[in-house]
């Protein structure tokens, strides 16, 4: 990467931060400009379940008011395509998920929307077919629905990316409290829109705190997440998800509904396996293999925090090439060293959390723990860039301060080219 382009980058997610502060860092829980209308659908959010170049799956909670519509055209066009939600139950409510899943979309493109012929309209994008082009998400994970999660949301909102990576404990229902779920929901409809008026979508993997100590089925044990996440995690609460021919997300349960080992590291060997052909390949989960605040040594015969990921999968991040690791659950930032057979190698995996977006906790130092290259004790958001081959990573935090900057690059390129 040039310094020219280096410059370029970070002075663009600058500028997003400098706009906000300019903007008086938009006030917790203030609508963004162009968003919907006053009588929006409550929690309303975007997330996928396939191929996000040409789908988009809406879904809101609310009442069962009988057949709601989703109308639906490009950006400006005058006639709208309308399609009938479909309804599942919010647990533990007497409301429901309204769900609608538009496809055979145009990639790369932009849509409006409207729920039941309400004046409201509502804007997205989809995701390009190819990756010619710069592709901008942010990541983050343990957010909570303080003031602290509400401004983080604030400021990835302003860095106008495609979509947001979120690495579990979302809102902290802990499988119990839809209300809690639910406010997480609102907050994200109200203040994850970009600053052209267009909805953020939403890609997660589940964490503890979505999770009770109930016993039974995933739906059971992660009732308020799968509620609305189950189209995508249909039978397993992991999965990948994929974008066009460029880019593979493969989100990881570690360890809280599914065994770390077994059939899911499995599943996990044959998913990288099928994907050696893309051109960016990364790794999702919500307890780190390289904790930056937890002990990684185990005692009395348990596991330590991560031994068990870097026991069954990081010996498959390395043998397959993965670009990338998104870790939280420690509540700091951390950047490690690249990492192969648990020490520095050139040649290693880059693990990139811990997931402080609206929680915090004091990382240990890099003195403490070898392996991390760089830590802070930050509420903090990546902003991630690819482009072609090549991929940025700027870490910002409340402040809107650049906490850290890393570069990686497609491990598969030259067997590509």
């Amino acid at each position: 990467m040039s310094g020219l382009d280096r410059r370029s980058f970070l002075g663009a997610s600058l500028g997003g931060m400098a706009a906000a502060l300019t903007l008086g860092q938009r006030a917790a829980g203030q609508e963004a400009p162009a968003a919907a209308s006053s009588a929006a659908p409550d929690g309303l959010f975007l997330t996928w379940q396939r191929d996000p170049t040409t789908t988009m799956a809406i879904q809101w909670i609310g009442p069962d008011a009988g057949a709601d519509q989703v109308s639906f055209s490009t950006l400006n066009a005058d006639k709208f395509q309308s399609q009938p939600t479909e309804l599942r139950p919010f647990p533990d409510t007497d409301l429901k998920v309204h769900r609608c899943e538009l496809s055979g979309l145009a990639p790369g493109s932009e849509y409006q929307f409207r729920i039941n012929g309400g004046s409201g309209t509502y804007r997205f994008r989809t995701m390009p077919a190819t990756s010619t082009n710069t592709i901008q998400f942010v990541s983050g994970g343990d957010c909570g629905t303080d003031e602290h999660a509400e401004a983080t949301n604030a400021l990835a909102a302003k860095q106008e990316p495609y979509f947001a990576l979120l690495g579990g404990d979302l809102a902290y229902d802990n499988g119990e409290s839809p209300e809690t779920f639910l406010t997480f929901l609102r907050n994200y409809s109200r203040q994850m829109i970009d600053p052209t008026g267009r909805l953020i979508p939403m890609i997660t993997c589940i964490g503890n705190h979505e999770v009770n100590d109930k016993q039974g089925p995933a739906s059971v044990r992660a009732p308020h997440y799968l509620s609305v996440f189950d189209g995508f995690f249909t039978d397993k609460p992991y999965g990948v998800l994929d974008i066009g021919d460029y880019l593979s997300f493969v989100l990881l349960d570690s360890g809280h509904i599914a065994p770390i080992g077994g059939e899911q590291t499995s599943w996990l060997e044959q998913t990288l396996a099928a994907r050696q052909d893309k051109q960016h390949l990364i790794v999702a989960n919500h307890v780190p293999a390289y904790p930056s605040y937890r002990a990684p040594e185990g005692e009395n015969g348990e596991y330590g925090t991560g031994e068990e990921n870097r026991k069954y999968w990081s010996p498959l991040f390395e043998r397959y090439n993965v670009d990338l690791v998104l870790e939280h659950h420690d509540h700091t930032f951390k950047r490690t060293h690249r990492m192969a057979g648990g020490l520095k190698d050139k040649n290693g995996v880059l693990y990139l959390g811990d997931g402080s977006w609206g929680k915090l906790r004091t990382p240990k130092t890099p003195e403490e723990r070898p392996y991390l290259a760089a830590v802070s004790e930050a509420y903090h958001m990546t902003v991630h860039r690819l482009e072609g081959d090549d991929r940025f990573h700027v870490a910002i935090d409340s402040t809107g301060r650049v906490a850290d900057t890393c570069t990686t690059t497609s491990k598969r390129a030259a067997r590509r080219g």
